[in-house]
């Protein structure tokens, strides 16, 4: 049975229910800052993981 694409209600998904989702792209991804932005959000993240270590162990 052809269906027709010619009706005006808009179509919420255009893969079948079987098949995944495709990939939406990142809006923010740790892979494309620059080294130095790694290794300062690295530390910034590491010091406040310590900050909650040494607040728990006080």
């Amino acid at each position: 049975m052809a269906h027709s694409h010619d009706h005006p209600h808009p179509h919420g998904h255009s893969h079948g229910p079987a098949s995944p989702h495709p990939a939406q792209p990142a809006p923010w991804s740790i892979l494309r800052m620059a080294l130095l932005g790694r290794l300062a959000a690295a530390l910034a993240l590491s010091a406040g993981l310590w900050a909650i270590v040494l607040m728990a162990m006080r």
